[in-house]
């Protein structure tokens, strides 16, 4: 087994955890921060896992309209999906899931995280929290909450799979276990959770205890 224990429900973010978005993400934001006279190289590590709205408004940039901006920003995000695909497994996994015990909980807005998971060929959940569902963005546990309360459990019995620190940071403050998605990370992470690098070899297991995840 990959955990100790069984799970009421499984959370997932969903770039860099069930998807791969980087590239076309910063493909739009290096444009954006370009136009801004922000330095490009510093900037682009500071997008990932959080809300855009939030990123904008960390800036304080003079002049700019934050909600103005992110708009623009997620319009442009939704137009351009060239190079998206899936994290390996991930589609086989959450298939094997039951629909009524996962969620996706990600910090893009609707329309967003719809045209990402097309790209990456990938369902649409009956669950799914986006940047529009709460006030407070990861690192916030807000998120995570909400997407308990919806599937009817409490945080500490989910297990959530996430790959940035504003996530993981998220989840924890949430109170529940957290499964660290490495397939986008380009440097070992030193973290206290389980990690796993994608979703090949691993299977889903349902039984009477809950939801749990073991190597094949």
């Amino acid at each position: 087994m990959l955990t100790n224990r069984r799970f009421a429900a499984f959370l997932f973010d969903m770039d860099g955890t069930l998807l791969n978005s980087i590239v076309a993400a910063e493909r739009v934001w290096s444009h954006w921060a370009q136009k801004h006279g922000l330095d490009v190289m510093t900037f682009l590590p500071t997008i990932h896992g959080v809300r855009c709205i939030d990123t904008i408004r960390n800036l304080n940039l003079a002049g700019v309209d934050p909600e103005r901006e992110a708009a623009a920003i997620s319009q442009a995000e939704i137009d351009d999906v060239q190079g998206v695909f899936e994290v390996p497994g991930a589609a086989r996994l959450l298939a094997s899931l039951p629909p009524e015990r996962w969620a996706i909980v990600t910090s893009a807005p609707l329309a967003l995280a719809e045209a990402r998971l097309k790209a990456a060929g990938l369902e649409l959940p009956i669950n799914i929290v986006t940047s529009e569902d709460v006030s407070q963005g990861k690192p916030s546990p807000d998120c995570f909450l909400l997407a308990a309360k919806r599937l009817g459990v409490v945080p500490k019995d989910c297990l959530v799979f996430e790959d940035a620190p504003a996530g993981i940071a998220a989840a924890e403050a949430a109170g529940a276990s957290v499964m660290v998605i490495t397939a986008t990370h380009g440097h070992e992470l030193d973290t206290p959770h389980g990690t796993l690098a994608n979703y090949e070899g691993v299977t889903v297991v349902v039984d009477a205890e809950g939801l749990g995840l073991m190597r094949v």
